[in-house]
């Protein structure tokens, strides 16, 4: 089967196995693993934070900062179709007792206005405004990257009302691979982050938060209040350090990749995409008239896995669990279905 559901079916090669059995143990509880403190370290020399922290998942990634510097009664603004706010069950309300204000913004972009619009910051009886979260790349409006140019202007508005910024950066590295900005580029217009090392780059388990070393150091304490304690977790640090230094770079085949796809799509009777909206390794597809469950089964029948996100729209996300062979497989058996 090839697998274009998501990035996060990507399975640890025969490399990073070796690297996992081959890793030094500690009690990471007790700060002695060396191989995540190594993974920690690392991390926040790509970002040029003051320090990281590995944690369990991605959702986890964003509660913490949320929960620190979101905070009970209070609100954050973040983008109307985010991750956090659609997909993570509600914690940001349920565990961090947040209050989320939707805003819009085209193709998940939050722009000052649309912010500054919905800042609360003066009377007692109302939920003041503690944090904007963005998602760089942003899932739901397809894999979009935020420009360099739309980072300065949201650090702008976030640092003229004293407010902090994280960034659900869980394909962050997507972002840098597509746009050409560094992670610490990206990370400077941010006071956290959250970045996945389970999807593209290809390990089983494990995201990272970079932030301040006071905030680190709380976020630690709240991992273990969440259950995060994960003691001897150098067996999954180890395949976050060999993805570090192996995975990066060949994000960029994966962006090809979905480009492909996306040129085949475009000559599919029952199927609407826009090919200039496939800025990484995310393609959405409109099925105008069609039952997307449906073609979703014709295409797993035979051989190839999408995912529906609406009664007439699929999803397929390139990574390194589909070669140049597979995709060019994937883009026949596109051309070929008839609906």
């Amino acid at each position: 089967m090839i697998e274009l559901r998501s990035d996060t079916f990507t399975q640890p090669n025969r490399a990073m196995r070796q690297a996992m059995y081959d890793a030094e143990l500690g009690d990471d509880v007790y700060g002695e693993d060396p191989s995540v403190n190594a993974l920690e370290a690392r991390m926040a020399e790509l970002c040029q934070a003051e320090a990281a922290l590995f944690v369990s998942s991605g959702t986890m990634g964003n509660l913490i900062p949320l929960i620190i510097l979101g905070g009970r009664g209070k609100e954050v603004i973040l983008h109307e179709n985010a991750h956090i706010l659609q997909h993570e069950i509600g914690g940001v309300a349920a565990v961090a007792g947040t209050l989320p204000i939707a805003a819009p913004g085209e193709r998940g972009i939050l722009r000052s206005a649309a912010v500054k619009s919905r800042i609360k910051e003066t009377d007692y009886d109302i939920a003041h405004t503690s944090l904007i979260a963005i998602e760089n790349t942003h899932n739901f409006e397809g894999g979009t990257c935020w420009q360099k140019e739309q980072l300065e202007e949201i650090s702008t508005l976030a640092r003229y009302k004293n407010l902090p910024i994280h960034m659900d950066g869980a394909r962050c590295f997507n972002a840098s691979a597509a746009t050409g900005l560094s992670l610490s580029d990206i990370f400077s217009y941010c006071t956290t982050a959250n970045l996945c090392l389970s999807k593209g780059l290809g390990a089983p388990v494990g995201s990272m938060i970079v932030g301040p070393k006071e905030i680190i150091h709380e976020s630690r304490r709240w991992r273990k209040i969440l259950g995060g304690g994960m003691r001897q977790a150098g067996v999954l640090a180890a395949a976050g350090l060999y993805a570090l230094e192996h995975n990066r770079e060949r994000l960029k085949e994966d962006h090809f990749h979905a480009r492909m796809l996306a040129e085949s799509l475009e000559k599919c009777s029952w199927a609407e995409v826009d090919i200039r909206r496939v800025e990484t390794n995310i393609v959405f597809v409109k099925t105008p008239g069609k039952d997307a469950k449906k073609i979703e089964s014709l295409l797993a029948e035979k051989g190839v896995r999408v995912i529906n996100t609406a009664e007439e729209e699929i999803r397929l996300v390139t990574s390194l669990s589909a070669s140049l062979e597979d995709i060019n497989t994937a883009c026949r058996i596109l051309e070929e279905l008839e609906m």
